[in-house]
């Protein structure tokens, strides 16, 4: 075993957890997930049957993660934050098998308190402020907030909002890397 569980976590039959992963208070990683290495799972959280974690995502507290969601590598969920995965849920009636598929993108944030309505794809390191409810797939680098969320400018690689001049280009102030803006798309210069 070459991750870390704390001993009040609960493993189904079947999952695959990766070198480094940890898993800490209270989380249940339910039947045939796939926790890939250097994840970190907060307390008290949820992994449903199915899910997919990439590398080194990183999950706070009080987070559930519902069958149908794939984290790509580098993700980031902020405390109790929360996915859907049926649009029309009743108590009454069974929907499984109708479970959207949500998928969050390389690099991404989402803020605590977010919502992620199933079927919208996150978009590579885009960024979701807390409190925020999606709706709609958000763009790669996107940052994006609000209750329905709009987007309000553009991320780099390491969250510093990008300001773009008159000819489209921006420089991360931390990186240093600089950044385009074409037709409504961010692309990172090499």
């Amino acid at each position: 075993m070459g991750y870390f569980n704390h001993e009040t976590a609960v493993i189904d039959k079947g999952c695959q957890i990766g070198e480094g992963a940890k898993i800490w208070h209270f989380s249940h990683i339910m039947k045939d997930c796939i926790i890939g290495s250097n994840c970190n799972i907060g307390q008290n959280c949820v992994i449903s049957p199915e899910v997919i974690l990439g590398k080194n995502v990183k999950i706070q507290n009080n987070v559930s993660i519902y069958t149908g969601v794939i984290c790509e590598d580098d993700v980031f969920l902020g405390p109790s934050m929360v996915f859907t995965n049926v649009t029309n849920p009743r108590s009454a009636i069974n929907r499984r098998g109708q479970y959207e598929k949500t998928t969050v993108k390389k690099g991404a944030t989402i803020g605590a308190n977010a919502t992620v309505v199933c079927g919208n794809d996150i978009g590579r390191f885009a960024f979701i402020g807390a409190g925020s409810v999606v709706t709609k797939e958000v763009l790669d680098y996107a940052l994006v907030v609000g209750n329905p969320s709009k987007q309000i400018g553009w991320m780099s690689e390491y969250g510093s909002k990008l300001i773009f001049n008159e000819n489209g280009k921006a420089t991360c102030e931390e990186s240093k890397e600089k950044y385009e803006l074409i037709e409504g798309s961010v692309k990172k210069l090499n």
